[in-house]
């Protein structure tokens, strides 16, 4: 009977040795858990985008739990309500950050942007701008093949007549599509901001215009038409500054080549087709001055 309990006994004794070890390890080595961080993970929404400039929801956690300045209003998918759980938790005030939507610098559409070739076994726009910098004679346009619209997890942006088009409704402003874009072409503005350039061409305007018949030639009639001083032509392309623009749409008016956008123009246009309105054409445009920089 000895004979069957000292290994019984050698075991258990064994066991409780092993288990007294792991106790003591398990205090040593134990890694402290911020409670605060845990509490601020759980009611961000995982979405992993990016928007909020940190690597994903767990770390932006951290940053906020180890630094009570970080805002709490990064989380774009969240929006204001998370902002404020957020806040709640750490006992700060939420405040208010201004948003944003991506906005696409090219109107390049199919008829209006010549082809340098067609590209049928690329189907990436990353593809296409590897093999003689892309699919179009205008180097700095969209590509069309959209990488941006693979890249979006919200449906926000598709590529439409050869083109990307942002539905501003949809955006979360995660930048995902600006950083997939291989022509850097696409960035985040204020929502409020409706007026802006869809060209960034910096080539003269012969060269701009050969390339594509919606290029900005650099002819500054916006710049001289603009009273708030929110519009200059620099490197031959036109630029609107979103913190002095009052989005009055006169450098829409005059642009010869269309290339300038009024979203509030293009919005109103989409509510009166969705309601069965009657959509008045749009005026010609004119053609570009010939007295526009060589």
């Amino acid at each position: 009977m000895s004979s069957f309990l000292i290994p019984v006994i050698l075991v258990v004794a064994i066991g409780f040795v092993a288990a007294a070890v792991l106790a003591f390890a398990s205090k040593v080595f134990a890694i402290e858990v911020d409670q605060t961080q845990v509490d601020i993970r759980a009611v961000l929404p995982g979405a992993n985008c990016g928007g909020c400039g940190f690597a994903g929801c767990d770390d932006y956690a951290s940053a906020l739990a180890s630094d009570h300045t970080t805002p709490c209003t990064r989380c774009v998918v969240g929006g204001a309500a998370v902002a404020e759980q957020i806040a709640n938790i750490l006992g700060v005030s939420a405040g208010a950050e201004e948003k944003e939507v991506a906005v696409v610098m090219c109107n390049g559409t199919s008829a209006a942007a010549k082809k340098l070739a067609d590209y049928e076994d690329f189907k990436t726009c990353k593809a296409a701008k590897s093999i003689c910098g892309g699919n179009k004679i205008c180097q700095y346009g969209c590509l069309g093949l959209g990488d941006c619209n693979a890249a979006c997890q919200f449906d926000a942006i598709h590529v439409r007549d050869g083109v990307a088009w942002v539905d501003r409704s949809k955006c979360t402003s995660c930048g995902a599509c600006v950083r997939a874009c291989p022509n850097h072409l696409i960035r985040l503005a204020p929502e409020k901001n409706l007026v802006f350039v869809r060209c960034s061409n910096k080539d003269k305007a012969r060269d701009a215009m050969q390339a594509c018949k919606n290029a900005c030639i650099g002819c500054k009639k916006c710049e001289n038409t603009c009273k708030f001083d929110a519009v200059h032509v620099t490197d031959n392309l036109s630029f609107i500054d979103p913190a002095k623009c009052k989005n009055c749409g006169m450098c829409e008016k005059v642009c010869p080549t269309g290339n300038i956008i009024n979203m509030r123009l293009v919005m109103k246009a989409a509510k009166d087709k969705k309601e069965g309105k009657v959509v008045p054409p749009a005026p010609k445009q004119e053609p570009a001055q010939q007295s526009a920089q060589a």
